[in-house]
């Protein structure tokens, strides 16, 4: 009897999370939200690590700065023990400073391991009109972040798909419906050594 009541509890205080911070490519842009690779992750999540769940906390046309502005609420309402963030695209595409992007991208990396959470962190690739040095500036601060932090990283998110037209919408930038899956696979195998 005893040990029956004890087992809600048990398996409530067993269940963890996956935060998700992102912008409209985690937020499932002009699509119905369970065709997301986010919440096809948390399909694939729940099937094959039962006790673990997904909160997206994604935003269309989040910057870092917004991002890392909301980082301490999200991880205080879902004390995830893994955080996503994929965060940086809209900062690139306004040309914002790439300093502040990798100080907001640093904020929120921190704040998560800090509530004790492990990172990944999901990289994104520019136009090449916005010219080598940003580009390239832009593409690196993923990489030294997640160096000088201990966090994993997907160095671009829409590797799998970056060269089919007909794998985006209309306005060449968010993925279609039939794309998700190809992100949600490509996400995983840097996602899932952090669920231990």
């Amino acid at each position: 009897m005893a040990l029956s009541l004890l087992l809600p509890a048990w398996a409530a205080a067993a269940e963890r999370t996956v935060l998700v911070m992102g912008d409209s490519l985690s937020a499932a842009y002009n699509l119905a939200p369970e065709q997301g690779w986010v919440a096809l992750l948390g399909k694939k999540l729940q099937a094959s690590h039962p006790g673990w769940r997904v909160a997206n906390a994604s935003i269309s046309g989040e910057t870092t700065a917004g991002g890392a502005s909301r980082i301490a609420a999200e991880l205080a309402r879902h004390q995830p023990a893994v955080v996503v963030i994929e965060l940086g695209a809209n900062d690139g595409l306004r040309g914002l400073d790439l300093a502040q992007t990798r100080a907001n991208l640093e904020r929120m990396i921190t704040a998560a391991k800090q509530a004790g959470a492990r990172v990944l962190l999901v990289g994104m690739r520019l136009p090449p009109n916005y010219g080598p040095q940003y580009t390239q500036g832009f593409e690196r601060n993923y990489a030294e972040l997640a160096k000088a932090h201990g966090a994993a990283l997907l160095p671009f998110l829409l590797e799998p798909i970056a060269t089919e037209r007909e794998a985006f919408q209309a306005d060449n930038l968010h993925p279609v419906a039939e794309a998700q899956p190809r992100l949600r696979d490509h996400v995983w195998p840097a996602l899932e050594p952090l669920l231990r």
